[in-house]
């Protein structure tokens, strides 16, 4: 696989680029669901994400990366050999086809070895690759309902389960989703829209210049690959210390209650089911005056994100046929002045 197009070098795209940025500073905030039309660069964020990321402790020989700490869930194996090593890998990026199978996605287990040798033989699948990292699923939206319902279930437990014939393996699986499409393609179902923890919108530029700076770097980028991601590796350094940097100081983020007040008034205005909505509106500010170097979460941190945190949880208005992004600013602009 050649080497991706660098994270930093993309042009324009902000809301994107800094969705991405705030689940790699804090992945409680839930994936990303990234909308819009082909060729606007979904796709190259996500592959050139890894670039910004830091590595992670891992237990040496883990086939799912666990943590040495033994947060978020150990497998069998780690259970079995405590006293193994620690070192580092990196984050991973895991892409999930949409034509994969669920075997190809779940693992597979060996089912004449388990039964004449008992011993439990199991290939891990994409879940356990992506564990503690991203899945990445493009054109989400066309997604089958059996690989859905999979994921919802992943998703809820952070663990994978995978039976067969009264054989069962367990292991943790816990990552940030991150799915691209066109929603003139087809719509996601309710319950996989709700797991997205931000929802963006990209579109074609209009503006020349901006057009013109992606040829631009697009054409270097095809010419001399190695060349072109040399001359950004400065730039992706300095994006992965600020990661670092707001990892480091996001449990010291302080949240007034002027600013919990507000994140809840701006939900009871837009009427949005449940709490998630406004945890993740608070979870997403927070992240964001982490990566901002600030101390204390404002009301700029919630005007920010607001979009991104509330446009999918909207219900649906028969007397309203304004599109989300302008309802969500719109009750911005009246709650938070």
């Amino acid at each position: 696989m050649g080497l991706p197009f660098p994270f930093s070098a993309l042009v324009g795209q902000d809301e994107m680029k800094l969705a991405l940025q705030i689940v790699a500073v804090d992945p409680g905030v839930g994936g990303v669901l990234i909308l819009g039309h082909r060729g606007t660069g979904k796709s190259t964020a996500v592959r050139g994400l890894p670039a910004l990321l830091p590595r992670m402790p891992v237990v040496r020989g883990c086939p799912y990366g666990c943590d040495p700490s033994g947060f978020g869930g150990t497998c069998t194996e780690c259970e079995e050999n405590p006293d193994w090593p620690a070192t580092t890998a990196p984050v991973p990026v895991v892409d999930l086809p949409l034509g994969a199978t669920e075997d190809r996605v779940v693992g597979t287990l060996d089912l004449e070895r388990a039964l004449t040798d008992g011993v439990r033989a199991f290939e891990p699948g994409l879940l356990a690759r992506a564990h503690r990292g991203f899945l990445y699923v493009d054109e989400v939206n066309l997604l089958e309902d059996h690989l859905v319902d999979l994921l919802l279930d992943v998703a809820a437990s952070g663990e994978n389960v995978v039976e067969r014939e009264g054989i069962s393996i367990r292991h943790p699986a816990r990552f940030v989703l991150v799915g691209s499409g066109n929603p003139e393609e087809g719509e996601l179902r309710p319950q996989l829209l709700d797991r997205f923890g931000l929802s963006v919108e990209v579109v074609t530029p209009t503006d020349l210049g901006e057009r013109v700076e992606v040829l631009r770097r697009r054409d270097a980028y095809d010419r001399d690959p190695a060349g072109f991601s040399k001359r950004w590796r400065s730039q992706d350094g300095r994006a992965r210390s600020r990661l670092l940097r707001a990892r480091a100081a996001l449990d010291d983020v302080v949240v007034p209650d002027q600013v919990l007040e507000t994140a809840s008034a701006l939900c009871l205005a837009l009427g949005t089911d449940g709490l998630r909505g406004e945890l993740t509106l608070l979870r997403s500010a927070r992240a964001l005056a982490a990566l901002q170097q600030d101390g204390e979460v404002g009301i700029h941190h919630l005007r920010a994100v607001a979009p991104s945190a509330l446009r999918h949880r909207l219900r649906r208005d028969p007397l309203d046929d304004t599109g989300s992004t302008t309802r969500v600013e719109r009750a911005v602009a009246e709650v938070l002045g």
